[in-house]
């Protein structure tokens, strides 16, 4: 997907393109590195190179970036006397000896700026700001030690670090966060914004975070309004977690992040749009910009009029920042009207071409289809396979095939060093029923850091549960029954997503960390800390490759009696991919949670039976006033991740594998294989403006359901006409876009007839399907 979205970057009117490095994708195990496929950053930089494009590398290599473990590998975290992000010896060895790889890297292939390179700006640690107090003197000593490593390397561009309020002399220190304006570096350096959040991340549970195309628009504008000079967008593209990288606990996989371009690929519109239409502006002013004298004007009730002169060439900001009022002033004998909440632009200082408010670019509605190519099966229904998954117990052979074994319990990432999510404890205890305590019913009671906890007695499940709201340590209670003799009692400690985020973070423990423990009658305890639990890392069907094609496990596979509802099972099926070059989603809704393969490939954890609540939505949505991650809310009461993404680079053009582990329990008969596209698009835009409308994708315009110009009401999907319109709208717009992808119109009485509107703006509302 690479080139297709670094395409559509550049055609949104940026200039460079920004990338983390990654420490537990490139070394997972120590001294194992990997720079294959996805993971050859070296390729990426080139293809950004390629469409002329500049580079901001951020080695990190902490990056936060709600990514499993901040980026870290576990294997660093288990290395004796070690902690992270400090003054510590062991730590910064490590750090420097894989920040040199990377450096060198890159250095060879002459990809820095001063070797000819598209990279312009290199970054070493990032928010370190927001902890630093925690680490005292250390932290200190720790971050000039980051300076003084990066100014060794000698890359012959600038370094900088986020969130770094007093970073080290020689260290640009950067913005991150929904708004920046209001932000000024140390050390007289440039002003620059690393991370500008277009959106917010999405949890397990959580609602569909949403950002306005308005609001966004607001904030860059305001940025450069006061004197800003680099601006990144996080995330123009925010992806795919795909499988296990998604950090938290409990961050979904989808990191859509409501970006200018979506998870998928597709345009975001009518953000894409918009913000393209505000590049394309500050681009062309950029000489006056960064060279010109400016000065502010401040007519009270939070407006400012901002103007940059260089050599006669004059630009003028009007910026309102008046959550509710519209600013209606004069400038310079000349009467202009600011919408609340918003900044025009004006390229001469007389004539407003942009306002961050008025948004004239389209709305796509997206949706998603069918999988054509398997249309032959009816009723459409994949086929589906099944298999069940052991349930581990102790053996007395466990010592000799290797299994770690140890008088007392561990943290599970000592255990598994991140190699799974899943790791069983597991444990004999004798129980004699001559002693009436024992005899009958008895409680067992886990206190977990684990995520997820399932319990098995002598084999047969007794019992699951799952962390809830952000709570990761809970108390595990259940009952039964235990036989005569020796019971072996197995735990499968279930994590989604390591810590990624905060001072000491690495020091979080996870799994089972006791007390265990079996209450009997007469509240008789039996302590089951310090007994011998033996530890084996993974499920027997993920050490069997049961998701890969050629597995030697075929055998276990059953066609009759494909059971539903049922935890611990796996399935597998096969489809054709969908025709065309459409995005391709699996819909899993009705499956409980688990992991998805297609073609050997994890395409990452799903959960789509942990809902969102109904509380706290937003349809209507005012862009006005500060944005924060719990505004503008959707999916209430819906599935927190029903689709997820199987990238088309994955898909043969025969029959594609698909492998589902379903951990809960669900019913693959509801599974299917669909295609996301543009439904319809809808354009709104303001008499003077140019309307362009595309269907995306090489989709041809196939109906107008709507068109006027004047003062049409309402909004995408519910347009109607107002008072006054011209009488050829409907004509005029079929005769331009009817069977075609794309189409441009002049919304102005040039284009259509006069429409005797008396209103100060008019404008254009289409609704096209596609």
């Amino acid at each position: 997907m690479w080139p297709d979205l670094i395409k559509k970057a550049k055609e949104g009117g940026l200039n460079a393109i920004e990338t983390y490095i990654f420490w537990n994708a490139h070394e997972p195990l120590y001294r194992q590195y990997d720079f294959s496929g996805n993971l050859d950053f070296i390729r990426f930089i080139r293809v950004v190179q390629d469409y002329g494009l500049y580079a901001i590398l951020r080695i990190g290599p902490y990056v936060c970036a709600e990514w499993n473990y901040g980026g870290f590998p576990v294997w660093l975290h288990n290395m004796p006397n070690m902690t992270f992000r400090t003054n510590n010896k062991v730590f910064e060895e490590e750090m420097k000896t894989f920040t040199t790889l990377i450096i060198e890297m890159v250095r060879k292939e002459h990809l820095f700026a001063s070797q000819g390179g598209p990279i312009i700006l290199s970054q070493l640690e990032n928010e370190y700001g927001n902890v630093k107090s925690k680490y005292g003197n250390d932290g200190k000593e720790y971050i000039n030690w980051c300076a003084d490593l990066a100014e060794s390397y000698k890359v012959g561009v600038p370094w900088i670090m986020c969130q770094e309020w007093d970073a080290p002399e020689g260290m640009i220190n950067t913005c991150n966060g929904y708004y920046c304006d209001q932000f000024y570096p140390n050390h007289g350096m440039p002003k620059m914004w690393t991370e500008n959040w277009t959106g917010w991340f999405k949890n397990w549970g959580s609602k569909y975070p949403r950002r306005t195309a308005e609001d966004l628009a607001f904030a860059v504008a305001r940025f450069f309004q006061y004197g800003g000079t680099l601006q990144n967008y996080y995330m123009y593209h925010g992806g795919t977690n795909f499988g296990r990288t998604s950090g938290g606990p409990y961050i979904a996989t989808s990191y859509d992040y409501d970006a200018p371009l979506d998870e998928y690929g597709n345009l975001n519109q009518p953000k894409w749009g918009h913000l393209k239409d505000l590049h394309t502006l500050l681009r062309s002013m950029e000489e006056t910009l960064t060279n010109g004298f400016s000065s502010n004007i401040e007519y009270g009730n939070m407006l400012t009029v901002t103007s940059y002169e260089h050599r006669g060439d004059r630009v003028c900001f009007f910026g309102n920042a008046n959550e509710k009022n519209d600013a209606t002033f004069d400038f310079e004998g000349t009467t202009y009207t600011v919408p609340a909440w918003s900044v025009s632009i004006l390229p001469d200082c007389y004539t407003e071409v942009y306002n961050t408010a008025r948004v004239n670019a389209q709305t796509s509605v997206m949706v998603k289809l069918r999988n054509g190519a398997d249309a032959f099966r009816e009723p459409y229904n994949l086929q589906w396979k099944w298999a069940g998954e052991k349930f581990e117990h102790i053996k007395d052979d466990d010592a000799k095939k290797g299994y770690l074994q140890f008088d007392g319990l561990l943290d599970q990432k000592f255990v598994s060093n991140d190699t799974s999510d899943y790791v069983w404890y597991m444990t004999s205890v004798e129980i004699d029923h001559n002693d009436p305590a024992w005899r009958e019913e008895v409680t067992l009671k886990v206190h977990t850091k684990g995520h997820i906890l399932h319990a098995f007695l002598n084999g047969k499940h007794v019992g699951s549960q799952s962390a809830k709201d952000g709570h990761w340590t809970f108390d595990f209670l259940t009952k039964f029954r235990m036989k005569d003799g020796k019971n072996s009692l197995s735990l499968l400690s279930v994590t989604n997503g390591l810590q990624n985020y905060g001072e000491f973070f690495d020091k979080e423990q996870h799994g089972i960390l006791g007390p265990v423990k079996l209450i009997g009658g007469d509240n008789q305890v039996k302590h089951l800390d310090k007994y011998r639990w033996t530890y084996k890392v993974d499920l027997d069907g993920i050490e069997k490759g049961l998701y890969m094609k050629d597995t030697k496990a075929n055998w276990r596979w059953k066609v009759q009696n494909l059971p539903t509802n049922k935890m611990f099972v796996w399935y597998k099926t096969t489809f054709k991919a969908p025709m065309g070059d459409d995005p391709v989603v699996l819909d899993l809704l009705g499956m409980g949670k688990g992991i998805a393969w297609v073609n050997g490939f994890n395409i990452g954890r799903y959960w789509p039976s942990y809902f969102a609540d109904d509380n706290g939505c937003d349809f209507k949505c005012d862009y006005r006033g500060t944005y924060g991650s719990n505004k503008c809310l959707t999916g209430c009461g819906e599935s927190s991740q029903r689709w997820y993404h199987v990238p088309r680079s994955i898909l043969n053009n025969d029959d594609n594998l698909l492998v589902l582990f379903e951990e809960f329990g669900g019913n693959p008969g509801n599974v299917e294989v669909q295609s996301v596209t543009v439904g319809k698009a809808c354009g709104n835009a303001y008499e003077g403006n140019k309307l362009e409308l595309s269907c995306q994708g090489g989709k041809v315009i196939s109906d107008v359901r709507f068109a006027s110009f004047g003062d049409p009401k309402g909004s995408c999907g519910a347009f109607r006409k107002g008072h006054c319109e011209s009488p050829n709208s409907l004509s005029v717009v079929q005769e331009a876009c009817l069977g075609r992808e794309s189409c441009t119109i002049d919304a102005s009485e040039w284009t259509f007839q006069p429409n005797g509107c008396k209103i100060l703006t008019k404008r254009l509302a289409v609704e096209l399907a596609c």
